[in-house]
């Protein structure tokens, strides 16, 4: 699998090699699923998503319902503006407050974010058939790794693929919808309100992404 991806890594480079400018975009509002996928094909977390791109807010919420043997049952609230992470468990009216060090997430392409190429995934040359798509690379401050991300020319986050020195994971945005259906989401729940932020161990990052590790 690490291998894939370094050659997929090297195949862009050098097709970037006499690549025009461009510039990160800000993705829109978004309703959908979201799939992560282990190094070794294993699904981690599979749910839906409502993302508010303006504010940076994130719901996430599993859903075991779906035919499908996940590993993790996670509710997240993320506020990535403020640093704030709420891990939500409705069933039983309990939260965890976390302190965000990483912004990093695989719903927008952050201004430090690198343009690698542009692709087409299908054909080029039958209507319909192709999907054009930019490849980004984002900076892991405090990781030994790096994350690609793909996304359409309208700025619509496709997948993307963390990796770290001991892991990999593959986060993809599926049945998107550009707008947000339920507001109340990504509104902090009564028994959540008046926590305090729990403590990060020094020396460690803590961001979105660590949920799934």
């Amino acid at each position: 699998m690490y291998a894939a991806v370094l050659l997929f890594v090297f195949m862009c480079w050098t097709a970037s090699a006499h690549a025009d400018q461009h510039h990160p975009c800000r993705s829109p509002n978004m309703t959908g699923l979201l799939s992560v996928m282990g190094a070794m094909g294993e699904v981690r977390a599979v749910g839906v998503f409502t993302y508010d791109s303006m504010h940076k807010k994130l719901r996430f919420q599993s859903n075991s319902s779906l035919p499908m043997n996940v590993t993790l049952d996670l509710d997240l609230l993320v506020f990535f503006e403020e640093g704030i992470l709420y891990k939500i468990d409705s069933k039983n009216q309990s939260c965890e407050k976390k302190s965000l060090q990483s912004k990093k997430h695989p719903f927008a392409i952050p201004n430090d974010a690198t343009y690698i190429s542009t692709m087409t995934s299908g054909s080029t040359f039958i209507e319909g058939e192709g999907l054009k798509f930019q490849i980004w690379t984002i900076p892991t401050p405090g990781y030994k790794g790096q994350s690609l991300m793909c996304a359409t020319m309208g700025c619509l986050p496709l997948s993307t693929i963390y990796m770290t020195d001991s892991s990999m994971f593959i986060y993809s945005n599926l049945n998107v919808e550009l707008d947000i259906k339920d507001p109340d989401l990504l509104v902090v729940p009564p028994f959540c309100q008046g926590l305090h932020v729990e403590e990060t161990p020094e020396g460690t990052v803590y961001g979105f992404y660590e949920e799934f590790l």
